[in-house]
């Protein structure tokens, strides 16, 4: 039971993801880390199958500091969203396909503007201002749809957050206690406490 949201405003994505780590109905652990940072300005938040997230996403991190590493610079996010698109379409044809939903999110330095994708274990890719995934976009995505705004300030965006995280707690009959939040905007990447 993965909760993943991820909302761009203005000059900023915002990304956040449950720490609930479950089999069943089997609470393993409740400091999972499941936004991945893949570059100073890029992240992605994964959920799914256990075993195929963790790899996936390892795999993804690695291959986008190799490319780094021989390039001398990072790919832009637009980029690596196409590269991971393609790594989890190619995956699905292969025998033994990723079962990963992923937000990803990023900012361009080049032409300072936020990005956010929304990827399925299909290997769909698709540009959004908003996105979630798991049991939480069902209550989210109505909210994200209503308060968005493209133009929001920071502290907006995290009210507009919260709203969504406080439904999820109030409806999801498991709702997850915490949540890790990262933003990313044009001095990186960086964590904060809701």
């Amino acid at each position: 039971m993965d909760i993943s949201f991820a909302l761009t405003g203005k000059g900023y994505v915002i990304v956040a993801a449950d720490t609930t780590a479950a089999r069943s109905i089997v609470k393993m652990k409740t400091d999972e880390d499941k936004i991945k940072v893949l570059s100073p300005h890029l992240l992605m938040a994964f959920s799914g199958e256990p075993g195929d997230t963790l790899q996936f996403a390892e795999y993804v991190e690695r291959n986008i500091r190799l490319y780094q590493i021989r390039n001398t610079y990072a790919l832009r996010p637009p980029s690596a969203a196409s590269w991971i698109r393609r790594s989890l379409a190619d995956s699905l044809r292969s025998r033994r396909p990723y079962a990963v939903n992923l937000l990803i999110g990023g900012y361009d330095t080049s032409t300072s503007t936020p990005h956010l994708y929304w990827v399925d274990y299909l290997g769909t890719l698709s540009p959004v201002p908003f996105g979630a995934h798991g049991y939480g976009s069902y209550f989210g995505l109505s909210l994200l749809d209503r308060y968005h705004d493209p133009e929001a300030t920071l502290e907006e965006g995290l009210d507009t957050l919260r709203r969504c995280i406080d439904e999820v707690s109030k409806r999801l009959v498991v709702s997850p206690g915490k949540y890790k939040v990262k933003i990313v905007d044009k001095d990186g990447v960086r964590e904060i406490e809701l």
